[in-house]
């Protein structure tokens, strides 16, 4: 993933009074945290932010931070968290998650696809998007924006599971390597009228099974009344 420059400043106002006169001021209220650092109010140009956004279709943004008058002249972070208005979308305030260059960060990736699966255009199955993200462990600029999935030799009732997906080297997916993340299934009725003549074709051994238990327990009462009544004879 590559690295957005980003200017920032230190932001002395930090009551609720003092962001509105950030906003005022053409600015955005944020805040950088990290393993590292204590946690720094900043604020960064609203021009220059939501032209970063615009510009930009990955979930996880990775910036190059530059804080004018910090000790570090550059920052890598991650735009962690971003509150808009309920209303009008403005952009109200970002988190920054600092991280550093040689240790590996755990995201959220989303997964899409590609191509039409063979089992849907042919095969008469329905493509189903089970996990739209997944977790993903990586250093900070090899995490992908996206894991993309082509599907077109995708039969139906198969599925492509966590394990299969296709990351970059150094990229490690997280999770149950058998769950399924893409399938194509196949319509109910039709996987009721597939297993139909299977079913049929095993009831009658079934039935003569139960018959047969059931004509045995009917002898049992069958034969004891005879057998008392021979003994009586003897008796007498």
């Amino acid at each position: 993933m590559k690295a957005v420059p980003l200017k920032a400043f230190p932001r002395v106002q930090t009551r609720r009074s003092g962001a509105r006169k950030v906003r005022a001021a053409g600015h955005v209220p944020a805040v950088i945290y990290g393993r590292h650092i204590q946690p720094k109010p900043l604020q960064v140009p609203r021009k220059d932010l939501e032209n970063l956004l615009h510009h930009t279709v990955a979930e996880n943004v990775l910036v190059d931070l530059n804080v004018e008058g910090d000790e570090k002249p550059r920052r890598l972070a991650l735009l962690q968290e971003i509150q808009r208005h309920p209303l009008s979308g403005a952009v109200l305030h970002v988190d920054f998650h600092e991280v550093a260059e040689d240790e590996k960060v755990t995201v959220y990736v989303p997964v899409e696809t590609v191509g039409e699966a063979v089992g849907v255009k042919t095969g008469g199955g329905i493509l189903e998007h089970v996990l739209f993200r997944v977790r993903v462990r990586a250093l900070p600029r090899d995490l992908p924006e996206q894991i993309v999935v082509d599907v077109t030799n995708l039969q139906a009732g198969q599925s492509i599971h966590i394990g299969e997906l296709p990351v970059p080297p150094g990229v490690e997916v997280l999770g149950e390597k058998t769950a399924p993340v893409i399938t194509v299934a196949v319509p109910r009725g039709e996987a009721e009228e597939a297993a139909a003549p299977a079913a049929e074709a095993g009831a009658p051994a079934e039935a003569g099974q139960v018959e047969m238990i059931k004509e045995k327990k009917e002898e049992t009462p069958a034969t004891e009344p005879k057998e008392k009544g021979e003994a009586k004879k003897k008796e007498k």
